[in-house]
């Protein structure tokens, strides 16, 4: 008679616990790293995105899938065809892309009247003007910094809209490094000069935030947003972008490390302290070494369509009522190869500007 087998800590896991059962013995494809959602989004619930590049194709999939997605900037005063030249249907207010969490806090603190945003526009080398806050929102310019300015006011009066009546808030966590004001710490889109404007060092400095700064920046958004909307729900993720530049003097892949941990350490902070706040992995699915590298373009940081299809098969069978109910949704359904050539990422700019 065998002696019974001793009973361990380990002894009653679930199998996404071990990596041989939930991911080494798993079809790449089929890997889902989500486990306990903690709440479902509804086809009636407004659904709001913010954040890195990456996130455009959040919004995307959203509204390609049934989903009432929150528009409070749509441009209807433009013909249709103009609208997206002018950068409208990215977000669901004309911000652009939001790239870290200091940013965030101080896009919802101009949207409620609690911070001044900067007093003058950049002209761009065209002569045209440019938002130092989104500089690249919209293609063409401004024709004159007054523009700029009354553009911005009609700008905050919807991103206000947009936290006071979004169900689900969804933000991307992309970067770390960011290029501020020197006077009053307010944080530019990109760094002066690329796009608009001229970089002055008496002005202006580059900041690497620290876990510290950009976890405090996104816990104070989180207690404001719950102020004004107690009933939103906030789902937080990760970019898996790659950064296109590093001003550190360092090598990129360095920087990337430290910006990417930095990011996902204060998504998990957040998650352990507001259970009204979750996390989707989609940097875990798009970056895991089970992908071997497959959900990358050929330059190694584009993320293609296939790892964009993953990341949303898994976002819409966890955290939908009727994902939830049914199979995981082919992935025909999310596999738009145009689509994810089409995203406009703000950091491309840099690699244009170093020519």
């Amino acid at each position: 008679m065998h002696p019974p087998v001793p009973r361990h800590p380990y002894s009653d896991l679930q199998t996404y616990q071990f990596w041989r059962r939930s991911v080494s013995a798993v079809e790449a494809h089929l890997v889902d790293p989500v486990t306990r959602p903690r709440f479902a989004v509804t086809t009636e619930a407004r659904v709001a995105t913010a954040g890195s590049c990456f996130a455009q194709h959040i919004s995307r999939r959203i509204s390609r899938s049934g989903y009432r997605y929150l528009v409070t900037e749509d441009g209807s005063d433009l013909p249709e065809e103009e609208r997206a030249a002018a950068g409208y249907g990215l977000f669901p207010a004309r911000f652009g892309n939001i790239y870290t969490t200091v940013q965030l806090l101080q896009l919802f603190e101009e949207a409620f009247g609690e911070r001044e945003g900067p007093p003058d526009a950049w002209q761009r080398p065209d002569g045209r003007y440019v938002d130092p806050l989104r500089q690249q929102v919209d293609p063409r310019g401004f024709a004159s910094a007054e523009c700029v300015l009354q553009d911005r006011a009609r700008h905050l009066r919807c991103v206000r809209r947009m936290f006071e009546q979004a169900d689900v808030f969804i933000f991307t966590l992309g970067l770390t490094e960011a290029w501020r004001s020197r006077a009053d710490g307010t944080v530019f889109s990109s760094a002066p000069g690329v796009v608009g404007g001229a970089f002055d060092p008496e002005r202006h400095e580059f900041v690497n935030f620290t876990l510290e700064e950009t976890y405090a920046a996104l816990r104070e958004f989180l207690t404001r947003f719950h102020a004004v909307n107690p009933a939103a729900k906030v789902l937080l993720t990760v970019s898996p972008v790659p950064l296109m530049a590093t001003y550190e003097d360092r090598s990129v892949l360095l920087s990337n490390a430290y910006s990417k941990s930095v990011l996902r350490i204060a998504a998990d902070m957040a998650i352990r302290e507001h259970d009204w706040v979750d996390y989707f992995p989609s940097y875990e699915i798009i970056t895991g070494s089970f992908a071997g590298g497959l959900y990358y373009g050929p330059d190694h940081r584009e993320v293609n369509a296939l790892g964009v299809a993953h990341a949303m098969r898994c976002f819409m069978h966890n955290y939908t009522a009727e994902g939830g109910s049914g199979a995981v949704p082919p992935v025909s359904l999310f596999d738009d190869h145009q689509a994810s050539r089409s995203v406009i990422c703000d950091e491309d700019v840099l690699d244009a500007a170093r020519g």
